[in-house]
């Protein structure tokens, strides 16, 4: 198994592959450091010899090789990189089943945050829907994750094998789960059965809280500061509730004020 990372070199990126790093030691696997390698604006209004591009993306590719190294010495871990002229969201889905990773790990910047949900990159691979996601603020450092909220529609079917992947990671972590849930109305609450939940998610330390809300986001956020979690886990799906936070306005409210790490695991 392995953790794939997406770099550009930028401030936020960067604190991602610093991140994603961190995981890759707590759970001992490998990181693979992918860059999708684009000609700068400047060169690319002139005419380019071959040559010229080619030594471009040499130099491109000395720099990302230099930054595992750093990562292979600082976490003891195994490194990879791979370089591409195509960008991430079509490069994600090879790279995924070549190194057989868990998940891949964006940047998620504040400017970013304000304009778009979690930007761009990030919407587009989350839209996906194929792999797990997990995007990283870039003021957010690892420093372990012991408590995961997990945000739930509990009046969608959510398969095990798909619950399986949370349970994995929150076991390899050590991390208690709490799933969260909100409703109009506390008696339809009352009503929820999550059985499949606790099936799913058996053999971790598993708490539930439910509130009385038509204000998601609000109530959301509220639990994420009162936990004091340090991981946020959605599982959208098509044209489910939550799948209507990730790609509506309610996620810009909720994504503006969000200051820990966001995993998104596709249902299947």
């Amino acid at each position: 198994m392995s953790i794939l990372v997406a770099t550009n070199f930028s401030k936020t990126s960067e604190n991602a592959v610093e991140y994603a790093a961190c995981l890759a030691k707590e759970f001992k696997t490998r990181l693979i450091l992918f860059n999708a390698f684009k000609i700068p604006i400047h060169a690319s209004n002139a005419r380019l010899s071959a040559s010229f591009v080619e030594n471009l993306m040499n130099k491109n590719k000395n720099k990302l090789k230099e930054i595992a190294l750093g990562l292979k010495r600082k976490f003891s871990i195994e490194t990879e990189t791979e370089c591409s002229f195509v960008g991430l969201d079509q490069e994600a889905d090879r790279l995924m089943q070549a190194y057989d990773c868990r998940f891949l790990v964006i940047g998620m910047s504040s400017k970013s945050m304000e304009q778009n949900l979690l930007g761009n990159p990030t919407t587009t691979l989350i839209s996906m829907k194929r792999f797990p996601v997990l995007a990283i603020p870039v003021n957010a450092k690892f420093t372990g994750i012991k408590r995961i909220l997990f945000a739930c529609d509990l009046l969608q079917d959510i398969p095990l094998k798909t619950l399986a992947k949370l349970r994995r990671i929150a076991a390899d972590l050590k991390s208690e789960v709490t799933v969260f849930y909100a409703d109009q109305k506390i008696s339809e609450l009352d009503d929820i059965s999550h059985d499949s939940i606790d099936k799913g998610l058996e053999n971790l330390t598993l708490l539930y809280k439910n509130v009385e809300s038509n204000k998601v986001i609000e109530a959301l956020e509220k639990e994420i500061t009162r936990s004091k979690s340090e991981l946020l886990v959605m599982m959208p799906k098509k044209y489910g509730f939550w799948e209507s936070l990730v790609h509506k306005s309610k996620t810009r409210v909720m994504a503006s004020g969000l200051n820990i790490p966001l995993l998104s695991i596709p249902i299947e």
